[in-house]
């Protein structure tokens, strides 16, 4: 795997982990790369940091695969940095369409996956519907409250990165679904150091746990495993299709209404409730361009050879 490659894939992570409701995990998995990350993620063990306290930097930066998670981190900071406006801007101003297109990008990627279930019978089909079930629970459920001080904050950076590596769950929307998005970001503005440390100190957690707990389960239950992953890309359709009904709303950073809880309706009822045009043979054509975007990634990067 060549660290161009690796850099792109990064770049695929970044800029799907930029829209809430879409995982960079999702990405990840696609490409081929979604073993090794959490190999190296769970490398960071006490080997690695006996390692660190013999000073042997080598020996540690080998130890988790450093030259990897490096490539891997430069192309997801570099597409956040110059595709952050663009979405952002897409998603205040052109919602339906972007929507649109991330819909096909996810129902492809789903595709993809449950390609990848071998030898399937009752006990993986039910992993498939309990992934399915527990996504679109997510998906539509209310707003919970965890303002109950550091606590709250450090058990929300936890499972808001549990969620980001799982494809097709986004740890944003967690964030707003945990009722701390607004915080969250409210917090990054102020450079609230106490909170983003807490903050922080629950994603690291989170992840060196979650990761572990994924990378026993794809070796020891593959197949089923896939099968809950495919499940969860398949339920979080949900969050990404374009024509909803906001049921509920949270305040963003600056104050400004954000929706936080969400029901799919239908294009006419969409127009209906809202005013605004549907843009279906739009979000049509965005909805088959997301869907062959995947395929012709996964067909040139799927191999992680690349």
């Amino acid at each position: 795997m060549t660290s161009l490659g690796i850099y792109l894939r990064g770049m695929l992570m970044g800029a799907a982990d930029i829209v809430p409701g879409v995982s960079g995990g999702t990405m990840a998995f696609i490409t081929g790369i979604y073993d090794t990350l959490l190999t190296s993620i769970r490398s960071v063990d006490l080997e690695f940091v006996r390692l660190v306290l013999k000073l042997d930097v080598r020996g540690a930066w080998e130890h988790i695969n450093g030259g990897f998670l490096l490539a891997l981190l430069a192309g997801i900071v570099t597409s956040i940095a110059t595709l952050a406006r663009l979405i952002s801007w897409l998603l205040e101003y052109h919602p339906v369409p972007l929507w649109a297109f991330f819909f096909g990008l996810i129902l492809a990627s789903a595709l993809v996956l449950l390609r990848q279930v071998r030898g399937w019978n009752p006990a993986r089909g039910l992993c498939l519907l309990a992934g399915v079930s527990v996504a679109a629970t997510i998906a539509l459920a209310p707003v919970v409250n965890m303002h109950f001080g550091l606590a709250g904050v450090f058990l929300s950076g936890f499972l808001a990165i549990c969620a980001m590596i799982l494809p097709g769950i986004s740890g944003s929307f967690i964030l707003v679904l945990l009722g701390m998005y607004g915080t969250v970001l409210a917090a990054v503005n102020s450079f609230d150091l106490v909170f983003l440390a807490v903050l922080a100190a629950g994603a690291i957690a989170g992840l060196l746990c979650f990761s572990r707990l994924l990378h026993f389960l794809l070796h020891r239950f593959h197949e089923g495993t896939m099968a809950l992953l495919t499940g969860f890309l398949f339920g979080s359709l949900l969050v990404v299709w374009p024509w909803k009904q906001v049921l509920a709303w949270v305040a963003g950073s600056h104050g400004q209404l954000k929706p936080a809880q969400q029901l799919p309706v239908g294009p006419v009822e969409f127009t209906a409730l809202t005013g605004e045009p549907a843009q279906v043979p739009l979000c049509l054509g965005l909805m088959l361009l997301g869907f062959f975007l995947v395929w012709v990634i996964n067909v040139r990067w799927g191999d992680p050879a690349t």
